[in-house]
C-alpha cells in the first residue's frame, strides 16, 4: 500500500497533534503526537532530511551542511503538493477508530537508502513509513505548521532556515 495523503492538526481539547495518514488502497490511520513525542521526533526528522541527500551527507563543513539542508528543503517544498485539501471520505481503519497514542520511534533506511520512520504506541501495532526526500521535508513542514498553532512554547527549526517571524522582523523599516 502506498501513502496517499498526510494531515497533521493541533487539537486543543486534547493538547496533542492528530496525524492522519491515508493510503492509496482506501485505508486510514490516526495517530496522536504529544509534545514530548514531537520533541523526540523532530531531531530524527531533521537527521533523516540530511541523510536523504547525498550532497548533504558527503559535506564535512557544518555551515555548508546547514545551507544545503535549507536549499534542499526549499526545493522539496517546490515539488510538494499542498494544494489539495485532505480527503476526509470514509476509509477502512485497520488499526481502529481511536487514534493511537504514539510512544516509540525508530528510524532506519531501506535497501535503496530511503528513510524509514516507524511510529508505534507503547504496546501494539503502529505504522512504518518509507519516505522520499519530498515526503521527509513535507512532514517537517506539516509538523512545523501544527506546532505553531499549539501553545507548546516550542519552535521547530531546520538548521540554516530563518524562521518566518525573524524574516519579517529583518524586513521591517523603522523610522
Amino acid at each position: 500500500m502506498r501513502l496517499h495523503q498526510i494531515k497533521i492538526d493541533y487539537m486543543p481539547e486534547e493538547d496533542r497533534l492528530l496525524m492522519q495518514l491515508s493510503t492509496s488502497d482506501g485505508q486510514e490511520v490516526h495517530l496522536w503526537l504529544t509534545r514530548r513525542f514531537v520533541k523526540l521526533l523532530w531531531p530524527l526528522m531533521v537527521k533523516l532530511a540530511e541523510e536523504a541527500s547525498p550532497r548533504i551527507r558527503t559535506q564535512s563543513d557544518p555551515e555548508a551542511r546547514k545551507a544545503l539542508l535549507s536549499m534542499e528543503h526549499e526545493e522539496a517544498m517546490a515539488r510538494a503538493d499542498f494544494s489539495k485539501p485532505y480527503d476526509d471520505s470514509e476509509r477502512a481503519m485497520p488499526l481502529g477508530m481511536t487514534p493511537l497514542l504514539l510512544a516509540r520511534i525508530r528510524t532506519a533506511h531501506d535497501a535503496n537508502g530511503q528513510p524509514i520512520v516507524a511510529l508505534h504506541p507503547a504496546e501494539g501495532q503502529g505504522v512504518t513509513l518509507t519516505l522520499d526526500s519530498v515526503l521527509v521535508h513535507s512532514v517537517c513542514r506539516l509538523l512545523q505548521a501544527a506546532v505553531v498553532k499549539s501553545d507548546w512554547d516550542m519552535e521547530l527549526k531546520l538548521p540554516g532556515n530563518v524562521p518566518p517571524r525573524e524574516v519579517e522582523r529583518v524586513q521591517r523599516t523603522i523610522n
